[in-house]
């Protein structure tokens, strides 16, 4: 019976499919999809209140339009930074997330799971320790998308080769596991204390000092591998029926998973430059979104990028008032949050099955 009705969704899911490449239809904005927004924006201006210096909402609002001393400083280089690089990393995760379960077929697959977040943080982590993040800004960025990118390599090929998607899965952890290991070396061999400080903060993932310049080298990485994934939407539908399917209604198969392969290095890549290993975003958020806008990832990119956005907004806003200290990263709320849904979700696969 289970097994009727399984293929019975699949027809409709592949008519469906069908009907919208032959209107060249995509998603509207729904109220969901508005109400996310607007929830983003909120958790923002929240955020953007939030901190140990007792500032009110006008003091911080002049201060950000004009040259109030203390306060604009505050604003400006401060909260400002901070409010808005939870929304782009957020985005990044929230949107690679989605583009990674639709490629790979996969509803486990997340830049955390696979591994892409970790071996970006490594990349990170080699261009501090060799000190070659010093030589230009961009060059951080750019060696945290170089790890997103041969991990996310890696992946796709074992993808084409046939590989089951619990299998992507343990291969994905293993990356993970040695890029962990890689980097802890990198620690234990660091040659300062502060080195050793901002390794933590890129292993453990960490919103705090973030800089307006931090926020500049981000966002245009996160927002073309955003835009990159965004294009390649309707093709992800289409490969969810198969390769052949999906050749047969046009799509490049090779090229969109090389594309959507690009997207999630550029925008996990820098996300993880600025923020460091923030994980689970891109593996709960797809699924929380699927009962309102279905199981199309072209469907899901989007509003997953607005609700990786709420949650790591929010899930900034809780490490500060739960810990005003600091010490409490945001990293590690997302793992408390994360980690039970994963386990949650691989018992309900087993059931399913």
């Amino acid at each position: 019976m289970d097994g009727a009705l399984q293929q019975k969704r699949e027809k409709r899911f592949a008519a469906n499919l069908v009907a919208r490449f032959s209107r060249g239809h995509f998603a509207h904005a729904s109220p969901i999809t508005l109400a996310l927004a607007a929830l983003a924006l909120a958790f923002a201006a929240i955020s953007f209140l939030i901190g140990p210096a007792h500032l009110g909402a006008g003091e911080l609002f002049s201060g950000l339009f004009a040259s109030h001393g203390t306060s604009t400083i505050i604003a400006r280089e401060i909260r400002l930074p901070r409010a808005l690089l939870a929304l782009v990393v957020g985005a990044a995760l929230g949107a690679s997330g989605a583009a990674l379960q639709g490629l790979f077929r996969n509803p486990l697959a997340d830049p955390g799971v696979t591994g892409v977040t970790s071996s970006a943080g490594f990349g990170a982590v080699i261009a501090m320790y060799f000190g070659f993040a010093a030589i230009n800004p961009i060059v951080l960025p750019a060696s945290a998308i170089a790890g997103a990118l041969a991990t996310s390599t890696i992946l796709y090929f074992l993808s084409r080769s046939g590989a089951e998607r619990t299998a992507l899965i343990l291969a994905g952890a293993a990356i993970a596991s040695l890029a962990t290991a890689m980097t802890a070396l990198a620690m234990s061999l660091a040659p300062n204390p502060y080195a050793i400080t901002e390794m933590v903060r890129w292993m453990m993932g960490s919103l705090k000092d973030c800089t307006l310049a931090d926020l500049a080298l981000a966002t245009p990485p996160v927002a073309l591998g955003i835009v990159i994934l965004m294009a390649s939407a309707r093709s992800l539908d289409a490969l969810t029926l198969g390769e052949e399917a999906a050749q047969s209604l046009g799509v490049d198969v090779h090229g969109e998973r090389r594309r959507v392969v690009i997207g999630v290095a550029l925008a996990t890549g820098a996300a993880t430059a600025a923020a460091g290993a923030v994980s689970f975003v891109g593996l709960v958020v797809p699924h929380l979104l699927r009962p309102f806008y279905g199981y199309e990832p072209a469907r899901l990119i989007w509003p997953s990028a607005l609700g990786g956005a709420v949650l790591v907004s929010a899930a900034d806003i809780a490490v500060r008032l739960i810990a005003p200290d600091g010490q409490l990263l945001v990293g590690v709320m997302t793992a408390m949050i994360g980690a039970p849904f994963f386990i949650w979700l691989i018992l309900r696969m087993r059931r399913e099955t």
